[in-house]
């Protein structure tokens, strides 16, 4: 990190970390671990960005990061950021600003300004951020590599010093996907304050209806084209891609610093603040010290407003899988910042600060450069919002608009990312994770068949092919259309060919309350020796049938042209 010193406020032994490295076991065994300093590491002071906050070192780790550790991941050091969370710049810390990895003259990005340098510069494979109003997703964009931002409650805070406490989220920072989505997967639960719902969805549907905003202000030479470009990667890709009246969405982002909500920051940390003013940064003491003179009757004036304007923009989300937006409007020098501290940090956060208010999940992916004069191209990225608990919906979404960005040399040869997992993050919680059915389908649900819309429409995941043990017939029933049909018969049966899809619970009652007869759902053996729940019928109903059981699937017998 000698190219970026400012980026870690402390690190561990080295000859220590290398030892934990090679015993590690786990699913993130291997990976090194960086940690934003306002969430707790054992054996480290939580400074927060302002090192007389701290009380000396903490006594153990913040829920998210002891996750983390269980999993295999180990921790390398502690990282600066935006001294209380407050920034989205990266400038304001007593450490040092931390500058773009890539141009130095570049603001990194913040709050959690060294944890997205870390992992961009390779001194780390996974970094823990937070997020109130974009730290978890504007450093990611700057640095070009993943922001997840999951939905609010479903990440422990426990052991994080708050920003504002109603809007705070622990996020990850990653170079890709799969090793994001493999530490989210270890990190939320054990302690998060909310549970996933019966129906949560486990993919996007293949046509997403995406939304885009109508206007796009404050946008830096090149970058709205760059956005432009974005979606209509997706509509290529075959997604419905239109816009929706955004100045709603655009004046709750200003509720967040310009209104009464910022009474939040001060709770947190004012009386600290108040205490101490010659050891805060000048900045984030005015911010903080302005917030505690908010009256009851503004804060009380702007929940009701922010409630208003949260029922609006969901309303225009109705029938959208996701929204897409660029994640920031322009990447400030550090010149810039320093001339205009306040108004270049409100600008970075046009396209984030809603997002918490409003109660969505984010994912925060590259997509590609914008050429930015003699300073060389600035990274660009896209954020992907949904509702919540529709995480697994966003990952799906970001992968397929993400366009990556070439490494710098700094970290080629670090860790390769991980197999692609099949099913997403909200699924493979080790302690909380959606409850989840595999579902074995043999006729019309099978992908490319008239009826997989229904399963995609309940969020169901594709998780590939798969074969009945040898024990079953299937019959073409006496339907219209006609259907299939499968019955367990013992000795004398056949293999049938299907495909395995993954559920909810909920989205799994929903599918079966609408089954029509005579089809039923029960257990069926595949050829691997798993029981899953699956397709059968009747017997009287395969008896009147014709028995197809000698094609061995649905496909061979139609495409056979029966």
């Amino acid at each position: 990190m000698s190219a970026r010193p400012e980026a870690f406020i402390a690190l561990r032994d080295p000859a220590a970390v290398a030892a934990e490295l090679a015993a590690s076991r786990g699913p993130l065994a291997g990976l090194r671990l960086a940690v934003k300093n306002n969430v707790d590491v054992a054996g480290f002071p939580t400074t927060a960005g302002c090192p007389a906050y701290a009380t000396g070192p903490a006594g153990s780790d913040a829920q998210a990061v002891a996750r983390l550790r269980a999993a295999g991941a180990t921790v390398v050091g502690v990282t600066n950021l935006d001294q209380f969370a407050t920034g989205l710049v990266g400038q304001r810390s007593p450490y040092g600003g931390v500058r773009d990895a890539r141009r130095a003259t570049h603001v990194s990005g913040g709050s959690s300004s060294g944890s997205a340098v870390a992992v961009a510069l390779g001194a780390a494979d996974i970094a823990v951020g937070t997020d109130t109003a974009g730290s978890g997703r504007v450093p990611a964009a700057f640095q070009g590599i993943v922001g997840v931002k999951p939905t609010l409650g479903v990440v422990s805070v426990r052991g994080v010093v708050p920003a504002c406490r109603s809007f705070d989220a622990v996020t990850i920072f990653a170079r890709d996907l799969d090793t994001a989505d493999a530490a989210m997967a270890a990190m939320a639960g054990g302690g998060g304050t909310r549970g996933w719902p019966l129906d949560t969805p486990l993919a996007a549907p293949v046509a997403a209806r995406v939304a885009v905003p109508d206007e796009l202000p404050a946008m830096a030479p090149g970058w709205a084209e760059a956005f432009r470009a974005a979606a209509d990667r997706l509509r290529a890709d075959g997604c419905v891609v239109e816009p929706i009246p955004f100045a709603s969405f655009l004046a709750a982002a200003r509720l967040l610093y310009d209104g009464g909500l910022v009474a939040e920051r001060h709770a947190a940390v004012g009386g600290f603040v108040d205490a101490h003013p010659d050891l805060v940064d000048p900045t984030v003491g005015a911010i903080i010290s302005r917030a505690g003179r908010v009256s009851g009757s503004t804060l009380a004036r702007d929940l009701a407003r922010l409630a208003a304007l949260r029922t609006e923009c969901l309303g225009l989300l109705t029938g959208f899988e996701v929204l897409l937006v660029p994640t920031a409007p322009g990447q400030p020098t550090v010149a810039e910042v320093a001339a205009e501290p306040v108004a270049s940090n409100s600008r970075v956060g046009t396209y984030t600060n809603f997002c918490n208010l409003f109660d969505l999940c984010a994912v925060a992916v590259p997509s590609g450069t914008v050429p930015d004069g003699t300073a060389g191209a600035a990274q660009f990225g896209v954020t992907v919002l949904a509702r919540a608990f529709h995480d697994a919906v966003a990952l799906d979404l970001a992968r397929r608009v993400m366009l990556a960005t070439p490494p710098p040399e700094a970290y080629a040869g670090g860790a390769a990312p991980l197999a692609e997992q099949r099913l997403p993050w909200p699924a493979r919680i080790a302690d909380a994770a959606v409850q989840t059915v595999e579902l074995f389908v043999i006729g019309a649900h099978l992908v490319g068949q008239p009826l997989e819309r229904e399963l995609r429409s309940l969020g169901a995941r594709w998780l590939g092919p798969a074969r009945t043990a040898g024990a079953y017939a299937l019959a073409a029933l006496d339907t219209a259309p006609p259907r299939p049909g499968l019955t367990r018969v013992g000795g004398g049966g056949v293999r049938v060919d299907g495909e395995v899809w993954a559920l909810s619970v909920g989205a799994l009652g929903r599918f079966l309350a609408a089954l029509p007869a005579p089809m039923n759902l029960g257990r069926v053996e595949l050829d691997d020796g798993r029981w899953v729940i699956g397709f059968g019928c009747a017997t009287e109903a395969a008896a009147a049938g014709t028995d197809i059981s000698a094609h061995g699937g649905w496909r061979n017998w139609l495409a056979a042209g029966s």
